[in-house]
């Protein structure tokens, strides 16, 4: 039924629990999985130190490798507890607003289906912009998956 699953990550507890329902479903079509971390590069500047913006991106693109690479790490280690017979997992990390990313990878890649947490770790976020969630799912072309 699936073919390709997004499953956009940033590390946070609802992503992981994401992955595992994205490994499943994966597993029970064939489907293979692409991880997406989005590093958002748009932040006020809160310093008058020299270079604070750049020190702030480095680690945010470092967080965002991290939160892909545990992932990775993740299944080969334990090898999906012995149900990723039938998937490819692949990574990707792109900059620019997240919403809008997720959105355009959606579209590029033919994605069947994503899977996603209802939350991640920037709950500010969530306050004053929306929810990187809540916009995906309104403007998605394939259906969403959001697990709690």
């Amino acid at each position: 039924m699936y073919n390709r699953i997004l499953l956009p990550t940033d590390g946070s507890d609802n992503a992981k629990r994401a992955g595992k329902h994205a490994i499943w479903i994966a597993n029970n079509s064939s489907a293979d999985i692409i991880v997406l971390n989005v590093i958002e590069p748009y932040y006020p500047q809160i310093s008058a130190l020299p270079n604070f913006s750049d020190v702030i991106f480095d680690e945010l693109k470092e967080e965002g490798e991290n939160a892909v690479k545990s992932f990775k790490q993740e299944l080969e280690s334990s090898q999906c507890k012995g149900i990723c017979k039938n998937m490819k997992l692949k990574t990707q990390i792109k900059e620019g607003k997240a919403f809008v990313e997720i959105i355009k990878f959606i579209k590029s890649e033919k994605i069947d289906l994503v899977v996603m947490g209802a939350s991640g770790r920037h709950g500010i976020d969530r306050f004053i912009l929306g929810s990187v969630t809540e916009r995906v799912v309104r403007e998605a072309v394939c259906p969403v998956l959001v697990v709690n």
